[in-house]
């Protein structure tokens, strides 16, 4: 009965260091059949159209908004000054009166936000950081004006969620190629296109 007790025991514990040694070698076949598993191709992301009117009554804002967006893209905060200024007497040439009676005044608060944030970037020459902080709102401003305004050619909307502390900044490009303008040199691909604006 004794030596019953010990070749049992004995088997017990030989199938316990063989189902140990089973389960070890079937997790290093699992992880490499998972490796061996093709990864599923990503659907295209598909991007939301905005449709806004034909419109030449922006051209000249656009112009400088976008030669703002590539100074600071080559990290030129003396060009950015100098487009922020041509930008701030772009948008006080903006004729509201040819604008719809009811849509004037919030197009006049828009312009008002856009005109303080083009000053600032017109006023720093000297410090891009404050001239990015300003220009991400300024996108903004920009947006809401041709939402309401129409626009003159295809634009993108863009968007990089490292900027300012990963909270994220948003502009308007004429491409939808990134070229980020709040990192510049330090990291250009920065961004996803979010919107594309496009002429009705």
């Amino acid at each position: 009965m004794k030596t019953t007790m010990i070749m049992l025991f004995l088997a017990l514990l030989s199938w316990g260091t063989s189902a140990q040694h089973d389960h070890s070698s079937m997790g290093g076949s699992v992880s490499s059949h998972s490796n061996m598993v093709p990864k599923m191709k990503e659907e295209p992301r598909v991007i939301p159209t905005l449709k806004v009117k034909q419109s030449l009554s922006v051209t000249s804002i656009l112009d400088n908004y976008l030669a703002l967006k590539d100074a600071l893209v080559d990290d030129n905060s003396k060009k950015a000054a100098s487009s922020g200024k041509m930008l701030l007497d772009a948008l006080g040439k903006f004729d509201l009166s040819s604008q719809p009676a009811p849509k004037q005044k919030e197009l006049k608060d828009i312009l008002d936000d856009a005109k303080e944030n083009a000053e600032h970037i017109s006023e720093n020459g000297d410090k891009i950081d404050h001239q990015r902080e300003h220009f991400e709102i300024l996108g903004g401003d920009i947006k809401d004006l041709i939402v309401i305004t129409g626009s003159d050619r295809t634009l993108y909307q863009l968007f990089c969620s490292m900027y300012n502390n990963n909270k994220g900044g948003k502009w308007l490009s004429a491409s939808d190629k990134v070229k980020n303008p709040f990192f510049g040199g330090e990291n250009k691909k920065c961004g996803r296109v979010l919107v594309e604006i496009v002429i009705k």
